[in-house]
């Protein structure tokens, strides 16, 4: 429904602080503590609050987010126990939430709005947000603020909207006065808003701010386009994909919106997965979860039928992949916007696409109309100059970037472009691992500039690729673009190999890849697990390098190290066909390692490789590390070399070459 024009505290209604410690936060939702920003600074605030821990996996098997809600939070632990008990936050009596910085970074997953709203949370107070939680409260109609307006809410005042809303673009107010996307929608439709056609003149632009100029809708053939960060404009949509663990959502969405004979205008370059959940029973967590995986994986298959999408459905029980991987291998091309329903939908950049998550809600309405509204975003350039040394991968460097870049949030909603000389000296894989990570520094996407490599890469795996049509696509930026976050030059030659270590949500401390450290001064960690797969180092040049590890130590007479398990699952099932034409099955095999078919798995505690105690300790080459994510143990992020040479070791080493020989 449209808004009154302000937000006012409903009489009886609560504010809940989300503070570091946690004792306050049980207190305040047990009735026996009532808190005010006046108590408290933003220091006391809990960080980093991912949508993991708002809504966990086996959370968002309830579809429907009146169900979700009851679980609001499930993923918070405090001595062992769920700090927010079933429906606590619901029957809390609460309207506002109060955290700290960078709320909701992590997964794309909308269901973390969702668990909030329909709590009775109406507003989200936080330092930042980001920039896919940030979309998806506006399009469900939650509102957003910062620290300052706390006093005057907790006075009874009544805050007008135009207030709230002032360091917005004006489409974004338009959205937010409205209640939401799709009541927005229905309005722009019903002619009771109106778009305004950018006006900004000639300039010189970054990719993305070009790629989105293509876009406009209602731009002619020749009609020079030019944008800006912070112009809100309404482009068109190349193609998108979700998958079994959200596309349920986006069928009924669009029964609401829309009835039951809904249509979609194009299909060609939209697809569903079945990847993130086809492993799901194998763990013992998950297993009791069954019958609400199979209603997903149901609706599913009845949206696919339904629309004509493209459909890349498990056969025989066996994914034929990882939706980011074969959506690289086969739908992506240079220049292309793409939306899917999942934060990694950024490793598209790597073949120079425009390509980030969005929540249900957006990607059913884009689906819909066939176009999207996007605020141009800033940029960040990172020139990569020289060669990485041998041990080092591009998985150190962004844990590199994250620990800097990210960390002191310069990347924070920002697009991250790479380019430079030393892009050159990096496979195309590589480079799909600088963008896939993009989301864990909280950016809006990431984007590689396209040279002959990308062309050939994609050419080499799409019979009847027109190279040249693909290299007249590919879009640069121009001589004195302007980026926001700044140029950036990183010497590859510098990286060494890293980790991102485990926190202590308890403590203040969250489990977040921005936790860097150099492996050189990380001292003696023990493991009981290294898993090597996922979106991030599923593909063909991370079983090289798992590969390059596994061969020396076998020639050495080593095998994976007495009471540990080595996992290595494959991206795709050409990926798999590549391992297996090069040799590299026989030699993982040998060696002692855990082969898991192509999929989804222990990224998301869906499938094997996850931790099943607390005293665990895994070493992973997957892309994020946040409490309980990838079960209950101790998750380093590390490089596929790392992962493999600490698999024989026992402990967290860095691989370099011949270190297996005595």
């Amino acid at each position: 429904m449209p808004r009154d024009g302000s937000f006012r505290l409903t009489p009886g209604k609560k504010i809940l602080y989300l503070t570091k410690d946690f004792a306050l936060i049980r207190q305040q939702l047990e009735g026996t503590l009532t808190l005010h920003m006046r108590d408290l600074s933003v220091a006391d605030l809990l960080d980093d609050i991912n949508t993991d821990a708002m809504t966990p996996a086996w959370t968002c098997f309830d579809w429907r987010p009146s169900d979700i809600a009851e679980n609001a939070y499930a993923g918070l632990m405090w001595n062992g126990q769920k700090l927010f008990p079933q429906g606590a936050l619901k029957q809390g009596g609460f309207e506002v939430i109060v955290s700290g910085y960078r709320k909701g970074v992590g997964s794309s997953r909308e269901t973390a709005v969702q668990a909030e709203k329909w709590s009775g949370i109406r507003l989200a107070v936080a330092a930042s947000f980001a920039p896919i939680h940030a979309r998806n409260n506006i399009n469900q109609g939650v509102l957003m603020a910062g620290h300052h307006v706390l006093p005057r809410i907790e006075a009874g005042e009544s805050i007008p909207l135009g207030e709230l809303t002032a360091d917005v673009d004006p489409l974004t107010q338009k959205i937010i006065f409205a209640g939401g996307l799709f009541p927005f929608t229905s309005a722009l439709k019903s002619g009771e808003v109106k778009l305004d056609r950018p006006s900004t003149t000639r300039r010189p632009m970054t990719m993305v701010e070009k790629i989105l100029a293509e876009k406009v809708v209602g731009r002619a053939s020749g009609d020079a386009v030019y944008l800006k960060p912070g112009d809100d404009v309404c482009v068109r949509v190349d193609g998108g994909y979700s998958h079994e663990f959200t596309t349920a959502q986006v069928h009924a969405f669009l029964e609401e919106e829309h009835g039951p004979d809904y249509t979609i205008p194009a299909s060609e370059k939209f697809a569903v997965f079945e990847d993130h959940l086809i492993y799901a029973d194998g763990v013992a967590k998950m297993a009791p979860f069954s019958p609400k995986i199979e209603i997903l994986r149901q609706m599913q298959r009845t949206f696919q039928h339904k629309t004509g999408v493209r459909d890349y459905s498990a056969k025989d029980g066996v994914s034929p992949g990882i939706c980011h991987t074969i959506a690289r291998e086969q739908l992506l091309e240079p220049g292309d916007f793409i939306q899917s329903t999942d934060s990694h939908t950024c490793m598209g950049g790597s073949v120079g696409a425009l390509a980030y998550g969005v929540g249900t809600t957006e990607y059913a309405a884009l689906l819909h109309a066939g176009f999207t509204f996007v605020v141009v975003p800033e940029s960040i350039r990172f020139e990569l100059r020289s060669e990485l040394r041998p041990g080092t991968t591009a998985k150190d460097v962004m844990l590199h970037i994250l620990a800097t870049h990210a960390r002191a949030q310069e990347t924070l909603d920002r697009v991250m472009e790479f380019g430079g000389p030393g892009l050159a000296s990096l496979s195309p894989d590589e480079r799909a691992t600088l963008c896939n990570m993009a989301t864990e520094c909280a950016a809006k996407s990431g984007i590689c500039e396209v040279d002959h490599q990308t062309v050939d890469w994609i050419v080499a795996r799409r019979p009847g690729a027109d190279a040249a049509a693909l290299k007249k696509k590919a879009l640069s930026p121009d001589p004195g673009a302007e980026y926001a976050g700044g140029i950036h030059v990183i010497d590859l030659s510098a990286i060494r190999p890293m980790v991102a270590t485990p926190g202590d949500a308890s403590r203040g401390v969250p489990s977040d890849p921005t936790n860097g450290a150099l492996i050189a001064e990380l001292g003696d960690v023990p493991i009981d697990i290294a898993y090597g797969g996922s979106c991030t180092a599923g593909k063909e040049v991370d079983m090289d390098l798992y590969a390059e590890v596994c061969k020396e130590a076998v020639e050495a007479g080593r095998k994976v190290k007495d009471g540990l398990d080595f996992y290595i699952q494959f991206g795709s099932r050409d990926v798999e066909r590549y391992a297996r034409e090069q040799g590299y099955v026989a030699i993982f095999e040998q060696a002692g390692v855990r082969l898991i078919p192509p999929g989804c798995g222990a990224c998301i505690g869906c499938g094997p490789g996850v931790s099943a105690s607390s005293t665990q300790v895994s070493i992973s080459a997957i892309n994020r590390n946040y409490e309980g994510r990838s079960g209950p143990g101790q998750l380093y992020l590390a490089s596929p070399s790392s992962v493999a040479a600490s698999a024989f070791e026992g402990k967290i080493v860095a691989y370099h070459k011949g270190m297996f020989r005595r």
